[in-house]
């Protein structure tokens, strides 16, 4: 079953790019004490997660700010390298771009997609939360093949 608003964020390893090569951060780590904007994509490289998914977060990254919150992050079932490389391909600088290579944050947040029909494993639903102090306060899951409720517009309307 899949996390609801009023919920903790659950304890799992991620994974981010540093100077030292990949590092991993507790989902405790990113959330605990801060308002944080997390969306997950399918697939980093992907056409709606790299033409309108991840360029409107770092579009509206200022507007994110400002209205309080710490941190955004983006999340895909993909290796630290690849998060890596989407990050500089997009500009993607200020969006902390996190790596569930086994899915095992994407699974314990029930929000897994089983996407072998399109040769690519089980991947992560689109989605966005807002977490307050490792709380989920609003989350946005799509519908199958929709790209609506976990845009930034619309997570940015709704805070």
């Amino acid at each position: 079953m899949a996390i609801q608003s009023g919920e903790a964020i659950p304890e799992a390893t991620l994974v981010t790019m540093s100077d030292e090569g990949p590092t991993p951060v507790s989902s405790t780590e990113i959330f605990r004490g801060k308002k944080v904007v997390l969306f997950a994509v399918p697939g980093a490289f992907t056409p709606t997660c790299s033409i309108r998914h991840l360029p409107g977060y770092i579009d509206l990254l200022q507007d994110f700010r400002d209205a309080g919150v710490d941190t955004v992050a983006c999340m895909a079932v993909n290796d630290s390298y690849v998060m890596d490389a989407w990050s500089r391909q997009a500009g993607a600088d200020g969006i902390l771009m996190l790596a569930d290579g086994n899915a095992e944050f994407t699974r314990a947040l029930g929000l897994e997609l089983d996407a072998t029909g399109f040769f690519m494993g089980m991947r992560s639903q689109r989605f966005a939360l807002v977490a307050d102090d490792g709380v989920v306060s609003r989350l946005f899951v799509e519908k199958p093949a929709e790209f609506k409720v976990s845009s930034a517009e619309h997570v940015l309307a709704n805070l």
